[in-house]
């Protein structure tokens, strides 16, 4: 006959059998996530993950009618005032373009925060697409004012948004490392090329 187990060996064997499913139990939630999908009544916990959506871009209305006059500022324009009001006036008119223009000269900083070469010149806009707020940034600015008159003489020659696009970048791409992070414009029926853009070194 086996010897019967002693009181205290009876005792530390149904402390080892309590303590066993908690080990289970702290092994899964430790595990689980990188066991992979679960199959079977039997599996381990998988742990979930949220994942973030982004909004989807939606470019503002156009100002129709008359705008507001430029602010005033303490610097001299970057270019001739002339030359700067047309280009206020075109980001005015056609975000549906400068949305999906990126700019070079560093405004993607925290401080502005620019998306792309519209809020280089426009701040705010009310529902209906007019101007509310100007950025004074750009007036200031040679490369922004650069981009904005180039994008604007391509838009009025007939070369499509992502012709444009693909003109700028491959221009300004060439000597700056950095740009906005302007979306991609959505894909259209081929229209007119833009064409090239002349290679002379802009400066920031």
């Amino acid at each position: 006959m086996a010897p019967m187990p002693s009181r205290l060996h009876t005792l530390a064997l149904a402390l080892l059998v309590a303590g066993a499913p908690a080990a289970v139990m702290a092994g899964q939630h430790e595990h689980g996530a990188a066991a992979g999908p679960a199959h079977g009544a039997g599996a381990g916990i998988v742990a979930s993950h949220t994942v973030a959506v982004q909004p989807s871009f939606v470019v503002p209305k156009a100002a129709v009618g008359p705008l507001p006059p430029l602010p005033r500022v303490g610097y001299a324009p970057a270019r001739p005032m002339e030359v700067v009001q047309q280009v206020f006036e075109f980001a005015a008119r056609h975000p549906e373009v400068l949305s999906y223009v990126p700019c070079y000269c560093g405004c993607e900083n925290p401080q502005l925060g620019h998306k792309g070469n519209h809020d280089c010149f426009v701040k705010k806009r009310a529902a209906n697409g007019m101007v509310t707020e100007w950025e004074p940034h750009g007036i200031g600015c040679q490369i922004c004012i650069d981009v904005g008159r180039e994008a604007m003489l391509l838009f009025n020659s007939g070369a499509s948004v992502t012709s444009i696009r693909g003109a700028i970048e491959k221009k300004y791409g060439a000597y700056f490392g950095s740009s906005t992070p302007t979306p991609k414009p959505p894909q259209t029926p081929p229209t007119k090329q833009a064409p090239p853009l002349k290679q002379a070194p802009p400066s920031r």
